[in-house]
């Protein structure tokens, strides 16, 4: 049976590399013993190397990464400089960087540069609200098909996607999504992917729940949604919390 997964995104937090530090302690006790999922933490980038010290177990991703190799790029992070301190996994895409311009063309350029360095892409899609004429189902196939323009099905097995309803999280959310929502468009991403690498190249891709996950919601989209992981935000900064949903994760 293969592992599920489970991305905590720290975002601009914590505040100082000694609560980074505590934090991802406390995390490791959780997720030491685990023998059905792997455990990956996307911290700020300054944190990355030091954590990575900290856990063979428990690994680290990024939470960006830039499309150029190097170069006049101010504030910018290479892949080749995450690879050169152990990084493996990098979010690409993620809803607010979206918020704040990034576009599919942008992702797209990112996603090779990741891929030709070996990194594992954590690609993040979503539509920020849901009509009745189904509208948004072309929304995501869109990014699927523009952030994945030019890959080979070779780099599939590198590249998780992830759902995030932007409707369905943080303050502004309109309403909690469902395990059924999720397994409609899990399917319906396995579709378009299908469609575009071939049904045998797809088999190992895994799609995973992003939508304010919570202990509360864990056993739900595991069994319901048949998720093939979670990406944490809020409740990955909560040892306790991302502590049961580690636990609830392994146990079914």
């Amino acid at each position: 049976m293969a592992r599920k997964i489970i991305i905590g995104n720290w975002k601009m937090n914590p505040l100082s590399l000694r609560q980074a530090e505590d934090l991802f302690r406390s995390i490791q006790k959780s997720a030491s013993s685990k023998t059905k999922i792997n455990t990956i933490i996307c911290s700020p980038f300054l944190y990355l190397e030091k954590l990575k010290k900290l856990s063979k177990k428990v690994l680290v991703g990024s939470q960006d990464v830039f499309y150029e190799e190097k170069g006049a790029y101010t504030g910018e992070i290479s892949a080749e400089m995450l690879k050169d301190i152990g990084v493996k996994y990098v979010i690409i895409g993620h809803s607010e960087r979206r918020a704040m311009g990034e576009s599919n063309i942008d992702i797209n350029k990112k996603i090779k540069m990741a891929l030709s360095f070996g990194l594992t892409i954590i690609l993040c899609v979503g539509e920020h609200e849901r009509d009745e004429s189904h509208e948004y189902l072309n929304f995501i196939k869109t990014q699927i098909e523009e952030c994945l323009k030019g890959i080979v099905k070779s780099f599939l097995p590198k590249i998780i996607i992830a759902y995030e309803p932007v409707w369905a999280i943080g303050r502004n959310a309109v309403r909690e999504a469902t395990p059924k929502e999720f397994l409609e468009i899990s399917i319906f991403i396995r579709k378009i992917l299908s469609d575009k690498f071939g049904a045998k190249a797809i088999e190992k891709t895994k799609v995973i729940y992003g939508g304010s996950v919570n202990p509360k919601n864990t056993a739900d989209f595991l069994k319901e949604g048949e998720t093939d992981g979670f990406l944490v935000g809020r409740d990955s900064l909560d040892p306790e919390k991302f502590g049961e949903i580690i636990n609830i994760t392994e146990n079914i």
